[in-house]
């Protein structure tokens, strides 16, 4: 596994739930565009190379994390499975240590749909290094470089991976909250 292999997974759920919804008529999602599912369309999304989009889903398919989709012919990612995977074991395979004060992207529980659920007193809100960010803060090397661009056009993304740094820096009450907001997120269909 790679740290990317995490984010094209959350993608392809945010992408799953976007289509859903335009499906459902809530938005537009499913306007003549290229394919969002394809490789090409997640590296042109996602600031990773086609090729290694390929070879992170063939890894997330070998791992268990990700299915193919026999009708659709695409990789679909085991929601239950992925959840518990980060859970219980990012945070040990992929580490966040907060580095130096920085302009970026709030993440963890400074993001904005996560602040008001916790207040601390004292600490550093967290960011992801981010020339264009408004905010200052602790830098928190994201699990791919190109995280802080990904997600300035997907708010779904964006809410998955802040809660997964609250899991990978947070103590055990924040822990355990961020992971209740998870998996209320990824288990519903």
């Amino acid at each position: 596994m790679k740290s990317q292999d995490i984010v094209v997974l959350l993608k392809l759920v945010s992408l799953q739930e976007q289509e859903k919804m335009a499906r459902s008529g809530d938005n537009d999602w499913l306007s003549p565009r290229e394919e969002p599912f394809s490789a090409r369309g997640l590296a042109a999304s996602l600031g990773i190379s086609k090729s290694e989009v390929n070879a992170s889903i063939n890894r997330s398919i070998g791992s268990g994390l990700a299915i193919k989709d026999r009708e659709l012919g695409r990789a679909k990612p085991n929601r239950r499975d992925l959840s518990s995977f980060i859970i219980h074991g990012l945070k040990f395979v992929f580490p966040a240590k907060p580095g130096a004060m920085i302009r970026g992207i709030p993440t963890a529980f400074a993001a904005p749909m996560l602040k008001s659920l916790l207040m601390s007193v004292g600490d550093y809100q967290y960011v992801w290094p981010y020339a264009h960010g408004e905010d200052m803060g602790q830098s928190i090397e994201p699990l791919f470089k190109s995280v802080p661009e990904a997600v300035q056009s997907d708010e779904r993304l964006y809410e998955y991976l802040a809660l997964v740094d609250a899991i990978r820096l947070g103590k055990q009450r924040e822990t355990s909250l961020a992971a209740d907001q998870l998996s209320e997120r990824l288990l519903k269909r």
